[in-house]
């Protein structure tokens, strides 16, 4: 993941969330968010390559399955505590703190600018943009595949799920803090975000909620990276 990789979001106010989604992403509620940089696409199984070879870490749960193989597909097989090594890693490698993203950042990220648009391009159905790409897939596509929206991101439904920093409570947007929120202190399950290749219709609405045990492994399970503006030092 390199400084191209990577999109800075620059600071402000958006809506988070959706009435017409499940209990679990209402209320809407305004929320601030300050600048910082999010991956452009889904970590890569090249990317994450690098970071097993230099480092001995476990390899992905299913890199042994041609349907994950290629390079530039989104890694897949990865817990979050995975996910976390690795921007451990990308931090010590750059010297700048790469982090897993909020669920804040990820939708103030997904949305790019477009307040009440069901997707992250807008409200147009994907049987229309994407005719070919009904689910299920038989695998994750490769990243960049899709449109970009308005901060220049792909990928950021219907590719796979992407592990978020906070812990998950369904019923965190009644007491989440107006600025920032980074989740409950504590939990069993971490966020995830996004919709993902293997279901019936993998394209997920931008205020759509999921999570996961983060010891978890599971092969429509990837994730992005965030980390400081890139004006910043």
């Amino acid at each position: 993941m390199t400084a191209d990789d990577l999109v800075l979001v620059p600071p402000g106010w958006f809506w988070m969330g959706s009435e017409a989604g499940t209990p679990a992403e209402r209320p809407r509620h305004r929320v601030w968010v300050d600048a910082y940089a999010i991956g452009r696409h889904p970590v890569t199984n090249a990317e994450y390559a690098a970071f097993v070879a230099a480092t001995d870490a476990t390899a992905p749960a299913f890199a042994g399955d041609p349907r994950f193989g290629h390079p530039d597909q989104p890694v897949v097989g990865i817990g979050w505590t995975d996910a976390l090594s690795y921007c451990r890693w990308l931090t010590a490698t750059t010297g700048r703190p790469h982090r897993l993203p909020t669920e804040a950042e990820w939708e103030r990220a997904a949305r790019g600018g477009l307040e009440d648009a069901r997707y992250p391009w807008g409200d147009l159905s994907p049987s229309v943009l994407f005719p070919g790409l009904r689910g299920p897939l038989p695998g994750p596509p490769k990243v960049g595949g899709g449109p970009t929206n308005g901060f220049g991101l792909t990928d950021l439904t219907g590719v796979v799920h992407e592990w978020c920093h906070d812990w998950h409570a369904d019923g965190y947007y009644l007491v989440s803090p107006a600025r920032n929120p980074a989740g409950p202190a504590v939990g069993t399950r971490r966020v995830s975000r996004g919709g993902a290749w293997r279901h019936q219709d993998p394209w997920s609405p931008v205020g759509h909620r999921s999570s996961l045990p983060p010891n978890l492994r599971y092969s429509d399970y990837g994730f992005r990276v965030a980390h400081a503006p890139l004006s910043s030092g």
